[in-house]
């Protein structure tokens, strides 16, 4: 891990660097890491105040502040939160798509989706215009008379059209309904990688930093029922945590949501329009950034959720999409790739766990990264 020292000569040369008179691009940069710097000490505001010079002198674009894993702590802080505020009043993007475009992603895990909406079209219009053909030809076999059709050939012939018609359109907003669970889902896991924890050595990381790494075990309830919980699981400790099982308390009703003054910026004129942001290929930084090998040693068998009122709304979503009565004690298994492996209402058996998650080492533990 980079020593204090470090960061603060870091701090010294990026702070010689903005005294040089930098043009826009190398005074993005250099305030950018100077905030990456005091995100590290722990100074939110510091960094807040170095982020916002930046966006709005400097043209960085606030997705980057949303995807570096360096800013992770800031991102938990009231302090961003009251940035975050400013830079929506000033028109800035703070959407949590998370560099990835839900649609796209849908579309990937149902790639014949466009397919059969495309049949389903197809098909009806075609329905449709052979029954404007049996219509009339339905009148004519009411009529009766020389020349006129079988009339229960007709009203066969329509009550096929009609059938699939009903049919067709019934499984286009069927297939449209399931689209929108399905975003709502993604939507969801996308979030949770970016809810943040302290680990046991003080260090602030999202969820998204610790995938391959351990399989968060969340319990949300009442202060009772997950300290009972936390004490059951001390005795498991050594086989949970031969399974990468890392216990998160929620408890309900403990998180304070900040007051955030509402007040925005623009761009300034400094800012050139056509300036690049910083930092834009994020799963490279965070392969780099991340140091998953060093994250291994402060993690430990339990951390602290980080900006509770965050959590708390995603568990109440993840309740609602699951037909749970929001705000029961519940407990919610994530898999190494950081999606939710099962839940269930109350707290967990541990044995059961045990029993039911494979050691780190083992072979369906690497097919589950």
């Amino acid at each position: 891990m980079i020593s204090c020292l470090k960061v603060k000569d870091a701090l010294v040369q990026f702070e010689t660097a903005l005294s040089l008179d930098p043009n826009p691009v190398e005074a993005q940069a250099a305030l950018y890491n100077k905030a990456c710097c005091h995100a590290y000490q722990g100074e939110a505001k510091k960094a807040a105040e170095c982020l916002r010079t930046a966006l709005r002198d400097y043209n960085l674009k606030f997705g980057t502040i949303l995807n570096d894993p360096d800013l992770a702590s800031l991102r938990a802080s009231p302090e961003f939160k009251e940035l975050q505020e400013e830079a929506r009043l000033g028109g800035e993007d703070i959407g949590y798509s998370f560099r990835r475009d839900l649609k796209l992603i849908s579309e990937v895990q149902a790639p014949f989706r466009g397919v059969r909406r495309f049949f389903y079209v197809a098909f009806s219009a075609a329905a449709g215009i052979s029954l404007l053909f049996t219509v009339p030809r339905l009148f004519r076999a009411i009529k009766g008379g020389d020349g006129a059709p079988d009339i229960w050939e007709t009203v066969g012939n329509a009550g096929i059209n009609i059938g699939g018609i009903i049919v067709l359109v019934a499984l286009y907003f069927w297939d449209n309904k399931k689209e929108e669970e399905q975003l709502a889902q993604i939507s969801r896991n996308e979030t949770l990688s970016r809810l943040p924890l302290r680990l046991s050595t003080n260090r602030i990381v999202e969820l998204v930093q610790l995938r391959d790494t351990v399989r968060p075990v969340i319990l949300a309830g009442k202060k009772e029922s997950v300290s009972s919980a936390l004490q059951k699981a001390e005795r498991f400790r050594t086989e949970l945590l031969r399974r990468g099982v890392l216990l998160v308390p929620v408890i309900w009703g403990e998180g304070r949501t900040p007051q955030v003054e509402k007040k925005g910026f623009g761009v300034s004129k400094k800012a050139a329009t056509a300036l690049p942001s910083i930092g834009e290929d994020f799963e490279k930084r965070a392969q780099s950034i991340t140091a998953k090998s060093k994250l291994k040693a402060e993690i430990r068998f339990k951390a602290e959720v980080i900006s509770l009122e965050e959590w708390e709304r995603w568990i109440r979503d993840q309740q609602e999409s699951e037909g749970v009565t929001p705000g029961e004690d519940v407990y919610i298994i994530l898999r190494l790739d950081g999606r939710v492996r099962r839940s269930g209402k109350g707290m967990p058996d541990w044995s059961q766990i045990v029993q039911e998650l494979p050691p780190m080492e083992a072979l369906l533990s690497k097919l589950e990264r």
